[in-house]
């Protein structure tokens, strides 16, 4: 028993080892293209090289993405979606051309704060007094055409359940772009699957990153796991001028993910609509 337990551990390290050489080399090839795309205006490679990037990523590690309902094709489009993993990065940008919001303290993280910079994530200042400077950060890139992923909850959690979503962060949609209201569409993604096997809610922990986990640890674990299966369910299209104020879409897309999340969570989820992603 201890024999076949040792060997399990071994095959799992073996398989961590493997996947994340093939994570760095990925990395490797990919920033020195993006920085070359950024630095000689090449806007459209630059879009378009983080989802090739990712879908790589994904590949690599194992994560198998189910995309239920259409991607907002409109420019730009706010989408809107639940945190409970750096992995949410990987998967979404596999399947969204954009740019990430993220709070200022990522741009200093080794390698991540690389990498963030170089998609182009909007870093803004949480704090209430820096409000309007958030607003006006996000507003400009969206009025620039720039499609942007935010996470209203503000910081990632167990994979289980949302933490309330700050309306302070929806002021972006309030504007119009090319004299229309801004496209929000809210986004759900869910870890429901290792190995053909449904997650419960024990283990969503070794998906979700939050609280004081260390980082490398955490990817050195789930890099062993296995196959891991992602539903993603893109909701319908809304905006703040329908809704009626910013606060009612935070509640909005909070309601709807909330909702969705907990389907998937517990294995209510029609398996019909659902196709393979990256």
């Amino acid at each position: 028993m201890k024999r076949g337990a040792r060997v399990t551990r071994l095959a799992t390290h073996g398989l961590s080892l493997a996947r994340l050489a093939l994570y760095l080399a990925v990395t490797a090839t990919a920033l020195p293209i993006q920085a070359l795309s950024l630095a000689l205006g090449w806007r459209g490679m630059a879009l378009h090289l983080p989802r090739i990037y990712h879908r790589a990523v994904c590949r690599v590690l194992g994560l198998r993405i189910k995309k239920r309902g259409r991607i907002s094709t409109a420019r730009p489009t706010l989408f809107v979606s639940n945190h409970a993993s750096y992995i949410d990065i990987e998967v979404l940008g596999a399947l969204i051309a954009g740019s990430f919001v993220a709070k200022s303290e990522v741009k200093g993280w080794p390698v991540f704060g690389v990498l963030a910079q170089l998609q182009r994530t909007v870093f803004v200042d949480r704090r209430v007094r820096s409000s309007v400077q958030q607003r006006d950060s996000l507003a400009g890139r969206l009025q620039a055409g720039d499609s942007l992923i935010l996470f209203p909850e503000g910081t990632s959690n167990d994979g289980n359940r949302l933490r309330p979503f700050k309306s302070a962060l929806f002021s972006a949609a309030e504007i119009r772009a090319n004299d229309a209201p801004l496209v929000v569409q809210p986004v759900t993604v869910a870890y429901v699957g290792l190995n053909g096997t449904p997650i419960g809610r024990h283990m969503r922990p070794y998906f979700a990153w939050y609280g004081d986990m260390a980082l490398a640890d955490h990817l050195w674990h789930l890099a062993g796991l296995g196959q891991t299966e992602i539903l993603v369910e893109f909701h319908e299209p809304v905006t703040v001028e329908a809704l009626g104020s910013r606060k009612r879409l935070a509640e909005h897309c909070e309601r709807v993910i909330a909702g969705a999340l907990a389907r998937a969570n517990s294995g209510r989820n029609a398996e019909t609509n659902l196709a393979d992603a990256a």
